[in-house]
């Protein structure tokens, strides 16, 4: 029982420094010594639990999607709330959107296992949209993949602008980032209304 908890701790310890590596310097920046100093163990044991820094890389990131799902939720007959919730979460945890960002940007999708995260959120996501157009929650004249692409790139697009953010005094920035907040619900509430919004505007 000692020797399992021992090991589960250490591959706890690798995954929390490789979070912090690759949000900090991508993967092709990342260095697997780093990791297992800041872990507290060696490179021989990092690479006992993970055959390469790109599967350890996507581990991470698979488990980051996870949290960031069941942060958000998503609701197709609410992308507005949705995307605010995307929002709310990127912008209090910047370093979790460059995390993500660097597996788009390094990673080829040719390259992607079958079970690839990503794509399997992807995919399930795009299965849901689908079901709200044939429900008659969502207009069913868009491509659900241009529906979540385009939600999520209004979403997150204050985690990319980190320099205007920081350019407002601090005693203000409550007040812009709820304003920028309002101004991305309204983006995506324009695209896609709300079943209930749809509901009102037909009577």
């Amino acid at each position: 029982m000692t020797s399992q908890t021992g090991a589960d701790s250490t591959r706890d310890r690798i995954v929390t420094a490789a979070t912090a590596e690759f949000s900090r310097h991508g993967i092709a920046g990342a260095r697997i010594d780093r990791i297992a100093k800041a872990a507290r163990t060696s490179k021989e044991r990092v690479y006992a639990y993970f055959r390469s820094k790109e599967e350890l890389y996507r581990f991470v990131s698979g488990r980051e999607l996870a949290a960031i799902a069941e942060a958000t939720r998503m609701d197709p007959a609410d992308l507005p709330g949705y995307a605010g919730r995307i929002h709310d979460y990127f912008t209090a945890h910047p370093e979790r959107h460059r995390l993500m960002i660097w597996g788009q940007l390094e990673l080829g999708p040719d390259d992607a296992p079958e079970d690839d995260p990503v794509r399997q959120t992807m995919t399930h996501k795009t299965e849901q949209l689908r079901s709200s157009q044939e429900a008659g929650h969502l207009e069913p004249s868009w491509d659900p993949l241009d529906v979540l692409i385009l939600v999520n790139q209004i979403a997150t697009s204050w985690a990319n602008q980190p320099d205007l953010t920081a350019g407002v005094p601090l005693h203000e920035r409550a007040d812009y980032m709820a304003a920028r907040r309002a101004a991305v619900v309204a983006a995506v509430q324009r695209l896609f209304p709300t079943a209930r919004a749809q509901a009102g505007e037909r009577r």
